[in-house]
């Protein structure tokens, strides 16, 4: 979160449900941006933003299609809203990018309570973050943004650029499940195919090699099996 008040982008093209959601969030003290289709969430999908709410259903594009997009751009925890209630619709939405997914019609009470639940996830679970010194702590690594120092249990690690990088990205957002895509593209900065999943498990595997005792049976850099890697303890969202 980049400042005191946490701020939510709601994306849904039913005026109503987007005036709904923005008095109840601002009630809970949240800041809200507003989008009616796709489109216009990816275009104000930015690091301010701490939480997204995407609606399925879309114009423009829907809301697997913007999830996609916006994840080039950020990391922040995505909430889906939609009437579909097909377990494929659910684990699309989770390949797309998605932490969550809430089915209509929902109580109040339970949206507020997903928010939360992701939030904590996303942010209050970090490691202790020193920002101006950019030092990141967990599980026995230390990783210094500034100096690019890495130890693991006090012994210096020495890593590539595109090594330190995915560590870095995995330690600022712990618990955090990464699929191949969202390390692609936000590592390399180019458009993820599948093939590309071939690079990101080398990269990894040579990560692994350097950061654990036993590769094969990492306790640091670990995997979800379909869903990606990360780095602490996975958020359980199925």
């Amino acid at each position: 979160m980049l400042d005191n008040k946490i701020k939510i982008l709601i994306a849904d093209d039913d005026e109503d449900i987007r005036e709904i959601l923005d008095i109840l969030l601002k009630a809970e003290g949240f800041s809200t941006v507003m989008a009616s289709d796709g489109k216009q969430a990816i275009e104000l999908a930015d690091e301010t933003i701490d939480l997204i709410i995407l609606d399925v259903a879309m114009p423009e594009k829907n809301g697997f299609q913007a999830c996609n997009e916006i994840r080039k751009k950020t990391i922040a925890p995505i909430l889906f809203l939609t009437a579909k209630t097909m377990e494929s619709d659910k684990v699309f939405g989770f390949s797309a990018g998605g932490d969550d997914y809430l089915v209509k019609p929902f109580s109040n009470t339970e949206l507020i309570f997903r928010i939360k639940a992701l939030l904590r996830r996303c942010y209050q679970y970090q490691p202790v973050l020193k920002e101006k010194s950019g030092i990141y702590k967990i599980d026995g690594i230390v990783l210094n943004e500034v100096t690019k120092n890495v130890t693991v249990d006090n012994v210096p690690i020495t890593l590539t650029p595109i090594e330190f990088d995915l560590l870095k990205l995995m330690m600022k957002f712990p618990n955090k499940v990464f699929t191949g895509q969202n390390l692609y593209e936000s590592i390399w900065n180019q458009n993820y195919t599948y093939l590309d999943n071939n690079t990101i498990v080398v990269h990894i595997s040579n990560l692994r090699k350097k950061i654990e005792k036993d590769p094969k049976n990492p306790v640091h850099l670990k995997s979800m099996w379909g869903r990606g890697y990360y780095v602490g303890e996975a958020n359980k969202i199925f």
